[in-house]
Parts: structure tokens; sequence; C-alpha cells
């Protein structure tokens, strides 16, 4: 069976590990794509063009040309994943066939990084990185929590002889637990805690196709820090990070705020 024709896919996106998500399983899936970095600093994601693209104003999001030749917009990481294997991967290299056990442990494995590990190393991040002070039961708990969540993920993999988590082969929950994995140092959570988890993000890191999708729009930043030892870009990351972060959420609530009086 052969791969459908690919008419243009345009990824919205920046550096973060929803975005890798995407932008590595396009490399995988070895089909031509554009990228439009958004400038967060700059709230282009939020701009009135890209909310008819997204109404959430989140990345990534894509756009294509649809079978019925009409422009298609796919938002949110899970759904992007979904929709791409479905549309470009008729061979099953990267999921499998709908029906099969397989398919339905993917999807439950999928769902769990987009609901669990995702959402609470971000906040591990955000209240480690992002806020100006220190909150002693936020960073415990979602530290913690994130802890446990690997922990899942470690006795998955532990008793994987293939060293996947679904089934015997590469897929794209590999891509979303690795993209989100490659980020773990900066929410203060140590890989080498779980080695199973370990050997399997450093086997993946391998992939020539991981390699290229982690790099757009931009080099990786988590990644590119490890060898800084004196600090100082690490501290410049985390200030970059920590105004667009905290003027972001000013300028969302001065957005409700207005809506709310009109």
């Amino acid at each position: 069976m052969s791969s459908p024709v690919n008419l243009g896919i345009t990824l919205y996106t920046t550096q973060t590990p929803n975005g890798n998500k995407a932008s590595i399983l396009l490399e995988e899936l070895n089909i031509p794509y554009r990228v439009h970095k958004h400038n967060f600093s700059a709230r282009t994601h939020k701009e009135p063009w890209y909310l008819k693209i997204n109404p959430n104003g989140k990345i990534p999001a894509i756009t294509d040309t649809f079978s019925d030749g009409q422009e298609i917009h796919i938002w949110e990481s899970g759904s992007v994943l979904k929709y791409l294997v479905e549309r470009y991967d008729p061979e099953y290299r990267l999921w499998y066939p709908h029906g099969t056990r397989e398919n339905y442990e993917l999807f439950s494995w999928l769902f769990f990084q987009i609901g669990g590990i995702g959402p609470f190393q971000g906040q591990a991040t955000h209240f480690l990185r992002h806020v100006p002070e220190r909150i002693p039961y936020a960073l415990d708990r979602y530290h913690k929590e994130s802890r446990r969540l690997y922990s899942v993920l470690e006795t998955q993999l532990a008793q994987k002889r293939q060293g996947f988590i679904v089934g015997d082969k590469f897929t794209i929950v590999d891509i979303a637990f690795w993209s989100i994995a490659a980020t773990a140092p900066w929410a203060g959570v140590d890989l080498s805690e779980f080695p199973a988890v370990q050997e399997w993000y450093e086997r993946i890191l391998q992939r020539p196709s991981v390699i290229r999708g982690m790099n757009v729009p931009e080099p990786h930043g988590v990644i590119a820090l490890a060898g800084d030892q004196t600090g100082t870009k690490i501290r410049e990351f985390e200030e970059f990070h920590r105004q667009w972060v905290m003027d972001g959420m000013k300028e969302d609530a001065k957005t409700l705020d207005a809506a709310k009086e009109n």
C-alpha cells in the first residue's frame, strides 16, 4: 500500500517538548513540511490568524491539504501524532492497525503521557524555573508526582525485551515520551533514578530522525545546556523563559478581564 501524496504540511511550533513530538514524527515519516516558528515573547501564537488554526493559541498545530482538497487544521500534540500516522503511515511503521491489542495499548500510553507526565513535569518546571518566589508545597507536589509517573514508565520498559514502550517497535508513544524526557533535568528530575528509562532515552537519542526533529525550529535548548559548566547559559535560558511565561500570564489575564467587561 502506497502512502498518500502530501500536498503541503505546515508545522506551527517553537522549541518545546510538544513541538518536538510533531517535528520528530514528521522526520520519521520522511515527508516534506514547512515550519512556522512562533515567537512566544511577541505572542504571535495569540494573533487572530493563528487562533483560526488553533483556537487555544498553543503549539504545535499543523495545516494540511485534506483528501477533499480543502485545508484542515489539526492541533494538540496527541491529535497531531494521531492524524499524521493515520494519514501518512498506512504501513503501520510507527503505530499498530485499528482493532489490534497493540493499537489500544498504544493510545492508552499516549493519553497517559498527555494527561500525566506531560502536564505534571510542566508544572514542576514552572515552579522550579519560572515563578519569582519559591513555593515549597508546589515544588514538592509536582516533583514527586513527576517521579512517580516516571516510575510507571520504568516498570513498563523494564519488562519490554524489545526496548520500546508498546509492542516490539518504535512508535509515536516513544516519540511522545522521549520528547518530555529530554527536558526532565530542567524540571529537576534525574533520569538515572530510572535505569530502564535512562537506557531507552539514550538509545532513542541515537536515531537520526530524533536528532533532526528535536532541533526544529532551533537547537534543543535543554540538551544544549548539558555542557554548561559555569551555569551562565543556564541562567540566561531560565531568565528568558521566565520572562515570557510571566508576561504571557499577565497578557492572558488582561484578555480575560477585557472579555468580562464586554
